[in-house]
C-alpha cells in the first residue's frame, strides 16, 4: 500500500479497501466489483488496477493480468509487489525472459523482497540456468535460514541436475523447518524414486497425501512408483485418483496413458493421450506417443497432420517425439539425429560426476560389457545369444548387464551361461551400474538398447568404459558424443549418409548377428488350420502393427488388387487393429476377408509357420529386423523397399548378406511390380526361392562363426587405437 499515489480520493480508497478485504477471503467476484467501483470514482487508482490484475492472474487470464498490472505500473512504477505479480503473469504465459527482467526490477527497488527472490529463482529454473538458480536460493538461505521454502526450491534444482542425494538433503532440511510441508515430501519422493529406493519413495508420497489429501501430484507420482514395481492395479488407482482430484491435470493423463500403453490397452492409452494433449500440448514427446499408439491400433485418422506437427517441432528443437517412435513414422535421418540430440540434451546429458576416465593398464583379455533390458525371450536375445556363446574366451572376457527383469527363462539362462560374469542390475541406478562397470575395468561397453523401452543411456552418459558403442537394439544414431561408435555395414549406412550419425561407424561385412542354433518345429502346418485359403498366393507380414503406415498399406492393397485370389496374412494382437485394417482395406476397394490374422505361437512353431506362406512383404520406414531374419531362416523370400535411414535399410542389409539383392527395391512402384511378378511368375519365384534355400547354409547372414570373427576383429581394432591414442575421456 505504500506505493499508492498521494492525494488519493478517499471514497475510491474506501471502496478499494472493502474490495481488498473480500479479496483476502477469496471472494473474487465481489472484490472485482468493488475495485471497479473504486475506478469509477478515480480512474487512476493504481492499486485497484493492480488488484484487478491479480484477480485475472488468479483466474489464469494472463493476457488481461499483464495488461492491467503494466497499466498500474505506469501510474506507480516503483511498486515491487506489482512488479512481482507481473513477473508471475509473464512466467505463467511462457515469457520467462521477460519475467526475469521484471523480477530484477523489483529487487533493484527492494532487495529484501523474499517473494521476488524466490520467484526469480523459479524462473531461472524454467530457463535451465541451474547454477544461477542455486546461487539465488543459497543467498536466500543465508539471509533467512529458518525459511523452509528456499531449501525446497534448492532441492528442486538439484533434482533437475540429477544430484538426487543432495536434493534429498535439501528436502529434509525443508521438512525439519516446516512440520507440515507436503510439497517437500512429494519432491523427496521424486528424488528417492530416481534412486530406485521405491519403498522409501512410497513412504514420502504417503506422508504428502496424509498432510494434503487432495494432492493430485503426489497421487500421480505414487502411481509412477507402483508402475515401476509392476503393481499395475495400484498404479492405475493412483492415476485415477489424481485425475479425479484434478481433472485438468495433463501429466496425470499422460502417466495413465503410459501405463495403458505398457499393458497394451492401446485404445485407452489413445484416449488419455488425446486428453493430455488437449490440456497441455507442450508436455515432451506426448504427440509422438499418441501417434505411436495410433499405429498400434492401425488408427490413422489425421495421420499426415500429426506427423507434420511432429516434424515441425523437431525442426524447432522441441521434444515432440521420442527417437524410437520417429523411426517408424519418418524416413528422414536428418530429423532422426535432431530428435536424438534433443532427447539426450533433455534426459541424458553427459556428466562428469565419476570424474575423468583415465585409461587403465592393458588387460590380459579385452573386456567387453554388453548392456540390455531385453535379455530374455526377446528378439534382441534371439539374435545375440550365439555371439555371446561364440566369443573367443581366450581373447575376450564377456560381462553382461541385465537392465531388465530377472525372468530365468531358457533364453536368459543361456545368455547368463555364456558370460564371464552376468549382473542383474535392473534395480540399480545408472550411477551404480556405471561405477560397477568402471570397477571391472571394461575396455568396451556395448549398448544393445539405445532409446528402446527400459534401456538406460544414462549409464553411458556417465562413461561405463573408455570406448562405448551402440548396436542392434536401436536402429539409429544416439546423437550423443559419449557414444564413440555405431556398428553398421555399407548397405545400412552408405557413405552419403554418414553425416546423419554422431558416432564413428564400424563397418562389418554383415551387420546382423544371428543364432545358428535356432530351431524350427517339425510341425507341418496346413493352410486350413491357419485360416488360409487352400489356393492362391499368400503374402504375409508379421512385423509389429506400429510399423504399418498408411502409405505402406496403400501399396499392399494395390498388390492384392493386382493378384487375384491372393491374401495378406498379418499378425495383429489387438481386435481393434484387425477391425481397423479391415475397414481400411474396404476403403481401398479390397474385400476385408482377404486380410487374415495369425495368432501368437511358440517360437519354434512361429518359425515353422513361415513355410506355409509365399512371400514376406516388408514395411517402410521401419523395416523388419528379427522377423525378416526369421523368415529367411525358414526359407521364405522377403521383399523390401529400402529408404534412407538405418531402420529403413535393415532388410536390404539382410538380403545383401544372404546374396539376394534381387529382392531389394527402392520405390513403392518397383516394390509393387516385383511383388506382383513374384506372385504371378512361378518360374521366377521358384528360382529365387531355390537360391534362398541354397544360400541359407553358405552366405554370410547365418554364418555366426564368420560374424563373430568379424566383430571381434573390429573390437580389437578400436581397442588398440584407443590404447595407442592414450586419450582420456570424460
Amino acid at each position: 500500500m505504500s506505493n499508492i499515489k498521494k492525494n488519493i480520493n478517499p471514497k475510491a480508497q474506501a471502496k478499494f479497501r472493502q474490495g481488498l478485504a473480500l479479496h483476502e477471503k477469496g471472494q473474487l467476484a465481489q472484490a472485482h466489483s468493488l475495485y471497479e467501483q473504486a475506478l469509477n470514482i478515480d480512474a487512476d487508482h493504481s492499486e485497484a488496477i493492480h488488484h484487478l490484475g491479480i484477480i485475472s492472474l488468479q483466474s489464469n487470464d494472463y493476457v488481461r493480468a499483464i495488461a492491467l498490472i503494466e497499466h498500474a505500473l505506469t501510474l506507480s512504477p516503483e511498486n515491487p509487489a506489482a512488479l512481482n505479480n507481473l513477473g508471475m503473469a509473464l512466467e505463467d504465459s511462457q515469457q520467462a525472459e521477460r519475467a526475469l527482467e521484471v523480477y530484477d526490477r523489483a529487487l533493484a527497488i527492494d532487495p529484501s523482497n523474499i517473494d521476488a527472490t524466490i520467484n526469480r529463482g523459479n524462473v531461472l529454473q524454467t530457463l535451465q540456468r541451474w547454477q544461477d538458480a542455486l546461487s539465488c536460493y543459497d543467498s536466500l538461505i543465508a539471509r533467512i535460514p529458518k525459511n523452509a521454502d528456499p531449501h525446497n526450491n534448492r532441492g528442486n534444482v538439484l533434482l533437475a541436475l540429477k544430484q538426487y542425494t543432495q536434493a534429498i538433503e535439501s528436502f529434509d532440511q525443508a521438512i525439519s523447518l516446516k512440520s507440515v510441508f507436503p510439497q517437500a515430501w512429494n519432491n523427496r519422493g521424486i528424488a528417492l524414486k530416481a534412486l530406485k529406493q521405491y519403498e522409501l519413495a512410497l513412504h514420502s508420497f504417503d506422508r504428502a497425501i496424509t498432510m494434503l489429501p487432495n494432492y493430485a501430484e503426489a497421487y500421480s507420482n505414487r502411481g509412477i512408483v507402483f508402475k515401476e514395481l509392476k503393481q499395475f492395479y495400484a498404479a492405475l488407482q493412483n492415476f485415477d485418483q489424481a485425475i479425479t482430484l484434478k481433472p485438468s491435470y495433463a501429466q496425470a493423463y499422460g502417466n495413465r496413458a503410459g501405463l495403458h500403453q505398457q499393458l497394451k490397452h492401446y485404445d485407452l492409452a489413445y484416449q488419455d493421450y488425446n486428453r493430455a494433449i488437449e490440456l497441455n500440448p507442450r508436455i515432451p514427446a506426448l504427440h509422438g506417443k499418441r501417434l505411436h499408439v495410433q499405429m498400434h491400433l492401425c488408427e490413422w485418422s489425421d495421420f499426415e497432420n500429426r506427423l507434420k506437427h511432429i516434424k515441425e517441432g523437431i525442426e524447432l528443437g522441441q521434444p515432440t517425439v521420442d527417437p524410437f517412435t520417429l523411426l517408424g513414422i519418418a524416413d528422414m535421418p536428418e530429423l532422426q539425429i535432431k530428435a536424438a540430440e534433443i532427447t539426450v540434451a533433455s534426459d541424458y546429458p553427459e556428466t562428469a560426476v565419476l570424474g575423468p576416465f583415465a585409461l587403465h593398464k592393458k588387460n590380459k583379455k579385452i573386456r567387453i560389457g554388453y548392456f540390455s533390458a531385453d535379455l530374455r525371450n526377446h528378439p534382441v536375445s534371439y539374435l545375440m545369444v550365439d555371439l555371446f556363446e561364440k566369443h573367443d574366451k581366450t581373447k575376450f572376457e564377456i560381462y553382461i548387464f541385465n537392465l531388465g527383469q530377472t525372468t530365468k527363462d531358457p533364453m536368459q539362462a543361456r545368455i547368463a551361461a555364456a558370460a564371464y560374469q552376468f549382473f542383474e542390475v535392473g534395480h540399480q541406478t545408472d550411477l551404480h551400474i556405471a561405477t560397477l562397470a568402471r570397477s571391472l575395468s571394461l575396455d568396451i561397453a556395448v549398448d544393445l538398447g539405445g532409446f528402446t523401452i527400459d534401456n538406460r543411456p544414462g549409464i553411458f552418459a556417465l562413461r561405463a568404459a573408455p570406448v562405448q558403442l551402440g548396436y542392434i537394439g536401436y536402429l539409429g544414431t544416439m546423437g550423443a558424443n559419449y557414444y564413440d561408435y555405431i556398428i553398421a555395414d555399407q548397405t545400412l549406412i552408405p557413405e552419403q549418409s554418414r553425416a546423419y550419425y554422431s558416432e564413428n561407424i564400424i563397418y562389418l561385412n554383415s551387420y546382423q548377428a544371428n543364432d545358428s542354433q535356432r530351431k524350427i518345429s517339425e510341425k507341418i502346418f496346413t493352410r486350413e488350420e491357419l485360416g488360409l485359403p487352400v489356393k492362391g498366393f499368400v503374402f504375409c507380414c508379421f512385423n509389429n502393427n506400429y510399423k504399418f503406415t498408411p502409405v505402406t498399406f496403400d501399396s499392399w492393397m494395390r498388390i492384392l488388387l493386382a493378384v487375384p485370389q491372393s491374401v495378406l496374412y498379418l499378425y495383429a494382437d489387438q481386435e481393434i487393429a484387425q477391425r481397423n485394417l479391415r475397414d481400411q482395406a474396404l476403403l481401398r476397394g479390397v474385400d476385408p476377408d482377404r486380410l487374415i490374422f495369425g495368432t501368437s505361437l511358440p517360437r519354434e512353431e512361429y518359425l515353422a509357420r513361415y513355410k506355409t506362406v509365399d512371400l514376406f512383404l516388408d514395411t517402410l520406414p521401419y523395416n523388419a529386423g528379427t522377423t525378416a531374419s526369421d523368415a529367411l531362416w525358414a526359407g521364405l523370400p522377403v521383399l523390401t523397399c529400402a529408404g534412407k535411414s538405418l531402420a529403413s535399410r535393415m532388410a536390404a542389409s539382410l538380403l545383401t548378406a544372404i546374396e539376394l539383392p534381387e529382392l531389394i527395391t527402392y520405390s513403392y512402384p518397383a516394390y509393387e511390380t516385383l511383388a506382383i511378378k513374384l506372385a504371378t511368375d512361378h518360374l521366377f519365384y521358384g528360382m529365387l526361392k531355390e537360391k534362398l534355400h541354397q544360400n541359407i547354409s553358405t552366405a554370410a547372414l547365418f554364418n555366426s562363426d564368420l560374424f563373430c570373427a568379424d566383430i571381434e576383429k573390429a573390437y580389437l581394432t578400436i581397442h588398440t587405437e584407443t590404447l595407442n591414442s592414450q586419450r582420456s575421456v570424460q
